[in-house]
């Protein structure tokens, strides 16, 4: 029966993702941005035929089981007690739910097993925007160096205030919490490759799928009007065709001059190019910074596959990319992609938020991978997932008190174990179910950490992005910034 009921839910929420897209609306988010619980919020993708899971008051079997729920206990048999903790995990971007009268299946499963949770081991537990974006880094290193008496577990963006304050002894280590087993296929591993050093040492967990990143938009009228059939990328993708030659073949087509008047009017990209450049070079294999068996991190730049990354993408911008006006704002890109100025862009997930629903842009959108480079056989795409970190401040027992209330927090929803409950806000915010049960669902699969965001001191707009042209080559700013990435690397190496 519970088999049964998770197949139901899985099919019914499927169902009814596909029924909410037959128009391109959104709520102006696509991801979870890190919270972990996509279909906690108020969607109106709901699963409403299928019975509920149970609540677990039933009696209790001898292994420990109550219900769908198993109990773990102490030395002496008893649940774990973690003395009526109430504990916060501290964050920018979660805002307070509301009850939800159209919850669905799997959000009433989710709220009866947090219940359960909590009342079986005595402790409560809420994900709250307690800060800004701007003001976390701070915000945690004033309380990691002071200490307090709350229950905090902080949610950090990748960056240098997060390895800096790792490298101020600011971060708990996790590996010495026995709570907690990272071999558990539910740890996202491109965090895991950041946040654990040489010596095995583990500063921050994710126990959240991988939040999509970059890939490639495009515009469906212009491919129509240009006599391509937009269904004919999502078929290049499925069958492992979708390649940089392929997406030129596609900018060679959709470009041209249609007025005649000897000026390019209906251009082929509009980008971001720091989101080019970087999503070139991991599509390649390629990196920036690499860290090698022994946790060490080198300077990978000047790599074949990272150096033919760097002069396709510059070829590319240099034959495809739309001019843009003087005056124009940093983001331009942006609008100009809106307005159907550009048939294609490099963007990541979250941008179809802002191009959906009523606000957003007249013409439909379709979303893929970023195409394979040549040294490549899949499709990968970078990862800058927030972290979830546990102030050193705290002493053995705190520490591991809250890293065991996360590691319930986190755990799968019992009879919904296969539930993809991150689909739910992107299937509000794309307009195709192609974008996410087949672009997304490969992205939150492959994705890539980019080591240069361990390092202090690498700024990678002005340290490369911003100063590559035809003029001044990536081997030739790879040389010139040669010997200061070193410093830095081998300051974040201990050397």
């Amino acid at each position: 029966m519970r088999n049964w009921k998770r197949f139901a839910a899985v099919m019914m929420a499927a169902a009814t993702m596909v029924t909410g897209l037959t128009a391109c609306g959104g709520n102006g988010t696509a991801g979870t941005s890190g919270n972990g619980d996509a279909a906690n919020s108020g969607d109106e993708n709901k699963v409403s035929d299928v019975e509920d899971v149970a609540a677990g008051t039933e009696s209790g079997s001898d292994d420990g089981e109550i219900g769908q729920y198993t109990v773990l206990t102490d030395a002496d048999g008893n649940p774990y007690d973690l003395g009526g903790m109430d504990i916060i995990i501290y964050d920018w971007f979660t805002a307070d739910q509301e009850d939800n009268e159209d919850a669905s299946a799997y959000d009433e499963a989710r709220e009866e097993y947090l219940d359960w949770i909590q009342s079986t081991y005595n402790f409560t537990i809420k994900q709250k925007a307690m800060t800004s974006w701007a003001d976390s880094p701070e915000d945690f290193s004033n309380y990691a160096a002071t200490g307090g008496d709350e229950n905090y577990i902080f949610c950090l963006y990748q960056g240098g205030a997060l390895m800096s304050a790792e490298a101020n002894g600011l971060l708990y280590d996790l590996s010495t919490l026995d709570c907690l087993d990272f071999s558990d296929s539910k740890w996202e591993s491109s965090v895991a490759q950041l946040m654990t050093t040489s010596d095995g040492k583990v500063y921050g967990m994710r126990a959240i799928p991988h939040e999509a990143t970059a890939g490639i938009y495009f515009n469906k009228r212009l491919l129509q009007e240009a006599g391509i059939d937009p269904e004919s990328i999502y078929e290049l993708q499925r069958n492992k065709e979708w390649t940089w030659d392929k997406f030129e073949e596609l900018c060679q087509q959709v470009q041209k001059d249609t007025d005649n008047d000897g000026v390019i009017d209906q251009y082929a990209m509009t980008n971001f190019t720091s989101s080019l450049y970087s999503a070139a070079v991991i599509s390649n294999g390629g990196q920036f910074v690499g860290k090698d068996e022994n946790g060490m991190y080198y300077n990978d730049l000047e790599s074949d596959a990272t150096m033919e990354a760097l002069n396709w993408a510059l070829d590319m911008l240099d034959k495809y990319e739309m001019v843009y006006p003087e005056d124009a704002a940093w983001d331009y890109t942006y609008t100009a992609f809106a307005n159907g100025e550009a048939v294609f862009t490099c963007e990541e997930a979250y941008r179809a938020g802002d191009w959906s629903g009523e606000d957003g842009m007249e013409d439909e959108f379709g979303f893929v991978c970023f195409p394979m480079g040549p040294r490549m056989d899949h499709y990968v795409n970078y990862a800058k997932d927030n972290v979830f970190v546990i102030p050193s401040c705290y002493d053995e027992d705190k520490a591991w008190k809250l890293a065991f209330a996360y590691n319930l927090y986190t755990d799968p929803v019992p009879g919904y174990e296969d539930y993809e409950a991150w689909k739910v806000d992107y299937m509000k915010s794309f307009c195709d179910t192609e974008s996410v049960d087949e672009t997304i669902a490969t992205m939150v699969d492959s994705g890539v950490p980019l080591f240069e965001k361990a390092i202090n001191g690498i700024d990678m707009g002005p340290d490369l992005f911003w100063g590559i042209s035809k003029d001044n080559t990536p081997a030739q700013q790879a040389e010139a910034i040669r010997n200061t990435w070193k410093a830095y690397i081998d300051t974040a190496n201990g050397l």
